[in-house]
């Protein structure tokens, strides 16, 4: 058996990567062509969900980080 602090907290690789995904999805989103999102009727998808991605691996990050302190 491990002991309690020893074993990682998958919420931070996890928030790590949702971030880090989100921000570049993001930034293509505010660099990229508006003809693209023509199909979308003019709703920046790639922006859009590249916040929610990033919002919610620094939450993800956050609740690791939180759990640590205590």
């Amino acid at each position: 058996m491990h002991a309690q602090g020893t074993l990682m907290d998958l919420r931070t690789p996890l928030g790590l990567l949702f971030a880090l995904l989100g921000l570049l999805l993001a930034g293509y989103g505010l660099v990229g062509d508006p003809a693209v999102y023509a199909a979308s009727l003019g709703f920046n998808v790639n922006l859009w969900w590249g916040l929610a991605m990033l919002v919610f691996g620094v939450g993800m990050v956050g609740a690791a980080f939180r759990r640590k302190a205590q």
